[in-house]
């Protein structure tokens, strides 16, 4: 089932629910989803899909980061409960144990030893890793690996 026809079930059983909240997030995600579709002229494949819903996870991480130092809890509360709900369209993350060993087998194959060679080694990294782990964590592995 495409993202597109989990969204559209997710927005009925919400409805049902009643439940606003869900249902405004679920509704916002598949205007993003649908505005890329139109943008690009073509039903998006399954790394488009994870591409966009990665892009409004990140978007709330930083209004989530923003919020905080803020002292705006209130936000910061509404923020965490969207994060939980697109949680469930995203696939399951990975550890830092398992990011580490995708950044150490990467460092292996490039032969890369200083922090010059860190493109090379994120330009293998990243599409491994692309939806499964947060960026900022991976370039961390990598630069602390390079260092």
């Amino acid at each position: 089932m495409s993202l597109l026809e989990t969204l559209n079930a997710d927005i009925k059983q919400a409805m049902k629910d009643r439940d606003k909240g869900t249902l405004s997030v679920i509704r916002m995600v598949k205007s993003t989803v649908m505005n890329e579709q139109i943008s690009l002229g073509h039903d998006l494949t399954q790394e488009e899909e994870l591409t966009v819903l990665s892009r409004e996870v990140k978007q709330r991480h930083d209004s989530l980061s923003e919020f905080e130092k803020g002292g705006r809890e209130d936000l910061a509360a509404g923020i965490r409960s969207e994060l939980e709900i697109l949680s469930k369209y995203l696939p399951k993350q990975l550890s830092e144990a398992e990011v580490q060993a995708i950044v150490d087998a990467a460092i292996a194959k490039t032969n890369a030893s200083t922090p010059k060679d860190m493109g090379k080694v994120m330009g293998i990294v990243t599409p491994q890793v692309k939806g499964k782990a947060d960026g900022k964590l991976v370039a961390t592995l990598v630069k602390s690996a390079l260092a």
